[in-house]
């Protein structure tokens, strides 16, 4: 890797990788096309010689990049044990955003879009899966319980993969899983394409706190928060209309199997602009690549900053970490002044994955039982959704002008209220469309502001060493609540409207009481800063 134009640890092997996974996927075209006549429909279909050989050379493609990416043994042993002083740099701190940042959001927001379009497809694909397989709704929802499993391991195996191999490196992984995900669409049995869409959740969801943690270490100070809240919003919202898009203006002529295979262009893409992507120059700091980092920190603030150690005197040994022990695991994000913290996030992430991926699953149903007709419910909550959509807006103007962790803790909390809210109309049976309105626009409204501030934060509250891994855990708590929900809407609570409302406001009530008690300011703030406050 060059210090002053970042590469990758071993280019030959990780553009060679590249090209494996991208012959693997163009390996299965071949039977796909043949299959036009019958709309691409290749269920029953044997598995030819070349879809087989292309089988083995996505993950051996795969692994040949993920070796080009790794970096090199000493480097991965200084980021877990560094036997020096902490690296000081504040150069890029306070400066004014730059073309350089300008760059590195539009990329992260490029790469968050995609990332949230993969999973999101999985609605679109459904119908057409259930159809040409042959099976129920019950059982083509696996693909969703597969993909949301893949993205919980995903979040926590990503979040450390970051803090070993760097920011950079992960997220470029994460494409080239994309990249080799996309044979979904040419698997003429259910069983692979449930394989795949594991596969492709773990990708997913290990891209997200990795963009949020390189995002977190590039940005200055002032323009910190709310570009992260932003990124949350916009990325998020361009992921969901890239999927809706797709399958709206490919669907119809290609099949739902085109949806997937649409997973190698928008990898490609992403891995074509890695040039944009800059490693961490924290990362580079504590791996003891400083000129690497200084390469960065000059790169986006036009100085030529430096990195080193603090001068110490001749023959004094370095001071012992407190803290070197816990690099090797997660163990220091439940130990000190981060534990209530962790613990209040993750509360707070399960709770959330329950009430978007099992209340509000479930809420057009409910609403048929305060008086709503079924269509009514549909068209209520549209519009809900469209009155609630400016609210990021205001997300974002909180988080920035406000406070970081009072905005988190008043969206927590409004949350729970609305919740309570639903719990009230429902138990003194009340069937108004008026307050049905109020409560839902406000749930919307609330949950959004939630899980637009919940990873940000994280990604800001962490020391270096461990920020992805704890960005990456408390993301996969979020899923998981989404698990937790399917299992439970499968055992029949979320019938129970009364007693699901209550029962997620509950833990949500803890988690704001938590982070209310033991949460710390991180508005205006430098990463260094909060970390030195969280150790007094």
């Amino acid at each position: 890797m060059r210090s002053r134009d970042l590469t990758f640890h071993h280019p030959v092997a990780f553009w060679l990788g590249c090209a494996m996974v991208i012959a693997g996927v163009l390996a299965h075209l071949p039977m796909l096309a043949m299959a036009a006549p019958m709309h691409y429909r290749l269920v029953g279909m044997p598995i030819d010689n070349a879809m087989l050989a292309g089988m083995l050379l996505v993950p051996l493609g795969v692994l040949l990049a993920g070796y080009g990416l790794m970096p090199r043994l000493e480097q991965m042993r200084r980021t877990l044990h560094p036997d020096r002083d902490p690296l000081p740099f504040h150069a890029a701190d306070h400066v004014p955003l730059n073309r350089e940042h300008w760059k590195l959001v539009t990329v992260l927001t490029i790469a968050l879009a995609v990332d949230v379009m993969k999973p999101a497809t999985i609605g679109f694909v459904m119908p057409g899966v259930s159809t040409e397989y042959g099976i129920g709704a019950s059982t083509a929802g696996l693909l969703a319980l597969s993909a949301l499993t893949g993205t919980v391991i995903g979040s926590v195996v990503w979040g450390r993969l970051g803090d070993l191999f760097g920011r950079r490196a992960t997220i470029l992984l994460s494409a080239l899983m994309f990249m080799g995900t996309s044979i979904c669409g040419a698997m003429p049995a259910f069983g692979w394409n449930l394989v795949m869409c594991f596969m492709m959740g773990a990708a997913a969801g290990g891209m997200l706190p990795i963009t949020f943690t390189l995002m977190a270490e590039t940005i200055p100070t002032r323009h910190r928060g709310w570009l992260l809240v932003a990124l949350g919003g916009v990325g998020t919202s361009a992921g969901y209309l890239l999927a809706s898009g797709a399958a709206t203006l490919v669907e119809p002529d290609f099949g739902w199997r085109a949806l997937w295979l649409l997973n190698l262009p928008t990898g490609a893409l992403i891995i074509l602009l890695n040039h944009y992507i800059p490693e961490s120059p924290r990362f580079l700091a504590l791996a003891g690549l400083e000129d690497q980092a200084r390469a960065v920190l000059q790169r986006f603030s036009g100085t030529a900053a430096s990195v080193a150690a603090p001068a110490r005197p001749a023959g004094e040994a370095a001071r012992p970490d407190p803290h070197a022990s816990a690099r090797v695991g997660m163990r220091q994000l439940l130990r000190g002044r981060h534990a209530a913290i962790s613990w209040g996030l993750m509360v707070c992430a399960v709770a959330w994955g329950l009430a978007n991926f099992g209340f509000l699953l479930w809420l057009p149903a409910n609403l048929v039982t305060l008086g709503i007709d079924a269509q009514a419910s549909a068209a209520l909550l549209a519009r809900s959704a469209i009155l609630a959509l400016p609210g990021i807006g205001l997300v974002v103007w909180f988080y920035q002008r406000w406070s970081s962790i009072r905005t988190l803790v008043l969206f927590i909390g409004l949350t729970a209220l609305s919740l309570l809210f639903f719990f009230a109309i429902a138990l003194a049976n009340l069937r108004s469309t008026t307050l049905t309105i109020v409560g839902t626009v406000a749930l919307l409204l609330s949950i959004s502001g939630v899980i637009a501030t919940l990873i940000p934060y994280a990604a800001e509250i962490y020391p270096v060493h461990l920020r992805s891994t704890g960005a990456g855990l408390i993301a996969g708590g979020s899923k998981f609540g989404g698990i937790l929900g399917a299992v439970i809407g499968v055992a029949g609570l979320f019938e129970h409207f009364m007693l699901s409302a209550l029962l997620i406001a509950l833990p949500m009530i803890a988690a704001a009481w938590l982070l209310a008690r033991s949460g710390i300011e991180t508005r205006g703030h430098g990463l260094e800063a909060i970390q030195h406050a969280l150790s007094e």
